[in-house]
């Protein structure tokens, strides 16, 4: 049986590492608990399916847009209406053209930070297509089908340029909700440059076959982004989520690009946001 003096020591002992353990969650957890994902071309709210559990895993709060991929206009008003439901800052994410569109959305006042996914970023006003044009035209382009004012990717195209790396039976399903874009959908302009002025992190996906890596590359530089590189191909939210949730919980987390992330026993940000979550006590 355990004596007095054992266990007031017993509990001190154990009020000291409860406290401990509250002041390190308290540093650890997410500064911003807010996330909304927007999805590009050729996609739909699903393709962050993989990313959303591990973002909820760490505590935060997702909402995915469903873009209706008519006009610029319109998938802002979409985001917009998706920023105006979160309950204090957020961070905006965009994949591949949602980059336009986080761009364009961005200004609002509840955003804190921006996260590109091998996503286009245009300055306000600039033709982006003659951007991209200075770069080698990346093998998805040759495979768009127009049809009706719309536009997709053939299943070929689909299935080899965008979805390189991605499982081939997820693929196949990824394809069958493929959002067909209006014709005139990447001739729109942007307003606004929110990058230029909200902390901004983008991922390059090195194996890129639908936006050229090189284009990538210069568009994170030009933004001053915290910049990661995966050897993934267009859909790297779906071949490398823990690496994408990762870089989003960066931003969450306030990091300054001058100040890299050192990781503790090869643990991602997500793990280690993990170890700080409040637990039942058994």
């Amino acid at each position: 049986m355990m004596d007095r003096r054992t266990f007031t020591m017993t509990l001190g002992a154990a009020v000291a590492g409860a406290a401990l353990a509250s002041t390190a969650r308290a540093a650890a957890l997410p500064a911003v608990r807010n996330v909304v994902l927007v999805h590009g071309a050729y996609a739909d709210g699903s393709s962050w399916s993989a990313v959303i559990p591990l973002l909820q895993a760490a505590g935060m709060q997702v909402t995915a847009v469903q873009n209706p991929l008519t006009s610029l206009t319109d998938d802002v008003a979409a985001t917009r209406r998706a920023i105006a439901r979160q309950d204090g800052p957020t961070i905006l994410v965009g994949h591949s053209y949602a980059g336009t569109v986080i761009s364009e959305a961005g200004v609002d006042p509840k955003v804190a930070a921006l996260v590109y996914v091998a996503a286009r970023a245009p300055d306000a006003g600039e033709d982006y297509g003659a951007l991209a044009g200075r770069f080698p035209a990346p093998p998805a382009t040759a495979g768009l089908v127009h049809a009706n004012g719309f536009a997709q990717l053939s299943e070929a195209a689909f299935l080899r340029d965008f979805a390189n790396g991605v499982d081939p039976a997820k693929a196949r399903a990824l394809y069958a909700v493929q959002g067909p874009i209006a014709d005139s959908l990447f001739s729109n302009r942007t307003t606004q440059a929110a990058w230029r002025t909200r902390p901004s992190f983008y991922a390059v996906s090195r194996h890129d076959r639908t936006t050229n890596p090189d284009l990538e590359r210069f568009l994170a530089k030009r933004m001053n982004a915290t910049t990661i590189e995966l050897a993934s191909g267009h859909l790297s939210l779906v071949t490398h989520p823990r690496e994408i949730a990762d870089l989003i919980l960066r931003a969450a987390q306030g990091e300054e690009a001058s100040a890299p992330r050192t990781h503790q026993s090869g643990q991602s940000d997500y793990e280690q946001a993990l170890i700080f979550l409040p637990t039942a006590i058994a």
